[in-house]
């Protein structure tokens, strides 16, 4: 999904002209690695070869289809940017811009959304478009205005509008230009573009170094290179380049109070650039998000939210703050929140995150969730069902591709066939097919990756008697298994509900264990007071394979789930990508224990998961790779 402009294609690399400034711009803030940030702009420490340029956007405006008030949010990785609203419009002006910094092996997709306002709600998604900016940053440093298409979230073949933006890279001669004429502007009195020594002597006491307090006049000398008694923005832009490669004149950030030093003067340089973006400007976008949709929540929602504001945040949340579900979206690295309705998560919020929720489950709730389970399959398979499910795909707008699915909307006679839907071929890539060692994803879900059940209970499951023995049952439960890594494949409601099978071999077993029907949604799975995993219905298969010798796959059933339906039969050969099955409607979830050291599992979902936080994959991204001591013979 997504789209780029014509002009923003081409190669990665800096243009021919642009090398030696950046070049220059590197070499003046070379630094060691440091190993940990505070600084709100950056998402870590910077290197001089981490830096891949800074970028400036500018939102422009839209023509949109139809009158409203409208904002837009631009997004890259963990941070959020909002525009002011426009006023009632089909042709929204904004002028609004962001500096945002790239690094080479950062995330560089950037997406922005537009909004159409509604003062009393939750603000309604309408169209958004995608931008790699390592590609435009090849552009250079000309601005050019650039028209992208927006698309329909639910299905990204239909144009809802067009978005006008600006894209360019910032010159880094200009970035250092720029953040000294910002600093002059703190003491120029007199507003005329330089200072005059009592000015000078005001801006170094400013910057709070004691150092430079004492030989302010020895650097007033240095600066002043014309010998005219004044220091201009050139001459000022000059010593703080060359003296803070030497020692660093400012101590303090003028804007936010920061302590400045800590760590290189390129890391310096950014947040100071950045943060006077912040904090002077008409035009500048708010931050402070970490996600589009809760950068543009409405008036009326942020006051029903108000108390349990704190829950927007990344990681592991128990009790009252177990609201808000934030994922990592693997394919465009950026923070995507999970959408629940408010009524279900209050519901499950009193249930499974209180003791007293919990006794009325123990009381005889069990058997009250299988009935409604029940009741609600055989409701999702009437006629009557195929009326929720243009409702259904409107409440999770920018979650259901409808271009994906196999068949037309209307071809489904009851929700429970659209729910257990197809997706038309190739819409999933099966990575590597060829290669048996690579082990992928089994399903387009949330997934938590851990390279122990130790790692898993200390970051995921917080249920008090989870163990392996209780997952997979006694007969199939191995010291290679107890000890093996875990992986946990959520399916939200929205998801494409059809699993695939994670590596290649045969169907040795299919093993039922009946159980209770929780919800596996996170605010059950961490909760203290039950254990979702080893007390729901499942479904236990066992697949032995050449390379990663046996993978337990437990398919289990949740709230609201009619069945789990199998396609592959005990002997049959499969490879990874085939389908295996399906859930029927509800959310659901597929756990994958390998053998202990069979399997290397991809760094980025480790380093995801050892956060508490989950990542939004599709069938057949890679999963993992086979430890090279860990060759099986299928037997």
């Amino acid at each position: 999904m997504g789209n780029k402009s014509s002009r923003l294609g081409g190669k990665r690399e800096d243009t021919p002209s642009n090398p030696s400034r950046l070049s220059r711009f590197r070499r003046h803030f070379r630094s060691d690695v440091h190993q940990s940030v505070s600084d709100p702009h950056l998402s870590r420490i910077l290197t001089a070869e981490d830096l891949a340029g800074v970028a400036r956007i500018e939102i422009t405006g839209a023509d949109m289809t139809f009158k409203d008030r409208w904002l837009a949010c631009l997004s890259l990785g963990e941070r959020t940017y909002r525009t002011e609203i426009s006023d009632h419009t089909d042709k929204p002006v904004w002028k609004s811009e962001k500096k945002v910094i790239l690094e080479r092996d950062g995330p560089h997709i950037a997406r922005i959304s537009v909004f159409e306002t509604n003062k009393l709600s939750r603000n309604n998604l309408v169209g958004y478009c995608e931008i790699d900016l390592l590609e435009a940053l090849s552009l250079g440093t000309e601005k050019r205005l650039t028209v992208l298409s927006l698309f329909d979230p639910s299905s990204p073949s239909t144009l809802v509008g067009s978005l006008s933006i600006s894209c360019y890279m910032e010159d880094p001669i200009e970035i250092e230009k720029g953040f000294a004429r910002r600093v002059l502007a703190v003491v120029d009195y007199n507003d005329d573009g330089k200072l005059t020594y009592d000015e000078f002597n005001a801006l170094v006491n400013a910057f709070g170094n004691q150092v430079a307090a004492l030989k302010k006049e020895e650097l007033f000398k240095l600066a002043d290179s014309n010998v005219d008694g004044v220091v201009d923005i050139d001459e000022l832009a000059t010593l703080l380049s060359s003296e803070q490669e030497e020692e660093s004149l400012i101590s303090n950030c003028p804007v936010c109070g920061e302590s400045l030093g800590k760590y290189d003067r390129m890391n310096d340089i950014i947040h100071l650039t950045l943060c006077f973006d912040e904090g002077t400007g008409n035009q500048i976008m708010t931050g402070g998000f970490l996600t589009d949709m809760q950068a543009s929540y409405g008036w009326m929602f942020k006051l029903s939210e108000w108390v349990h504001y704190s829950s927007y945040d990344i990681g592991l949340k128990f009790g009252s703050s177990a609201s808000h579900i934030l994922v990592f979206d693997r394919r465009t690295r950026r923070l995507v929140e999970e959408i629940i309705d408010e009524k279900i998560v209050l519901s499950m919020r009193a249930i499974y995150q209180s003791k007293v929720g919990f006794k009325l489950i123990d009381r005889g709730a069990k058997d009250l969730l299988k009935k409604i389970s029940e009741s609600q399959g055989t409701r999702m398979n009437s006629a009557e069902s195929a009326n929720e499910i243009h409702k259904f795909i409107d409440f999770f707008k920018d979650q259901i591709n409808v271009d994906e699915i196999k068949k037309p909307i209307d071809s489904f006679k009851t929700f429970n066939e659209f729910f257990i839907r197809e997706l038309k071929p190739g819409a999933r890539t099966i990575a590597l097919k060829e290669h048996d060692e690579i082990a992928v994803c089994a399903a387009d879900c949330r997934l938590m990756a851990f390279k122990s059940v130790n790692d898993s209970l200390r970051l995921w499951i917080k249920g008090r008697k989870f163990s392996v023995q209780g997952l997979l049952g006694v007969d199939l439960c191995t010291n290679a298994f107890t000890e093996g890594s875990l992986v946990i494949f959520r399916l939200a409601p929205q998801d494409y509900h059809r699993f695939h099978v994670p590596v290649s071999g045969t169907i040795e077993s299919f093993t039922e264990i009946s159980g209770s029907l929780y919800t596996v949604n996170p605010i059950a799975v961490n909760s203290r007071y039950c254990n979702v995993f080893t007390e729901n219905k499942r479904t236990v298969s066992l697949i032995s394979t050449y390379k990663f010798g046996k993978v337990a796959f437990v398919a289990i059933g949740a709230t609201m789930v009619g069945s789990i339906t199998f396609s592959k039969k005990k002997g049959d050969c499969v490879h990874k990508g085939d389908e295996f099955g399906y859930f029927s409607f509800g959310g659901s979830t597929v756990i994958c224990m390998f053998e202990k050291d069979c399997i290397d599992i991809d760094e980025d979902l480790i380093a995801n998961s050892e956060r508490s936080l989950e990542t939004l994959v599709t069938v057949g991204m890679t999963l993992g790779k086979l430890k090279k001591s860990s060759e099986y013979q299928l037997t």
